[in-house]
């Protein structure tokens, strides 16, 4: 049986009412949340990576699809789960496109999100 204490999530998102939110709910599940509002934070990691990030696509002077790109590059990050969001439907495939494991569209109802987090951190993750 999987303890949600030990899966750490990241949140990044610029629209701190939407990390606060999602940060809440999830806590609220039993999973340890960390947000950011900053891409760069993101790439400045190097150490307690998150067990799955949710990645806003359009944030404040960064693309997370770029973001993306770099962590499924590196060896360390590469096999972090990243679950896109956007307010963008129609971006689900260059989401797909850039490496991310999955994709949410904004305004997502908090059961699919957790469904999606639920499949990336269970199991053999």
């Amino acid at each position: 049986m999987d303890n949600k204490k030990d899966k750490k999530i990241l949140i990044a998102d610029d629209d701190p009412a939407i990390c606060d939110a999602v940060q809440f709910m999830l806590e609220e599940e039993g999973y340890s949340v960390d947000t950011t509002v900053n891409g760069e934070t993101i790439y400045k990691m190097e150490k307690d990576f998150p067990d799955l990030l949710l990645l806003d696509i359009w944030m404040s002077g960064q693309d997370g699809r770029e973001i993306c790109k770099y962590l499924k590059k590196k060896t360390l990050t590469k096999n972090i789960p990243v679950i896109m969001i956007s307010a963008s439907r129609d971006i689900s495939e260059s989401a797909k496109e850039s490496g991310a494991d999955d994709f949410l569209a904004k305004p997502f109802k908090m059961d699919d999100l957790l469904g999606i987090i639920a499949k990336y951190t269970s199991s053999t993750n």
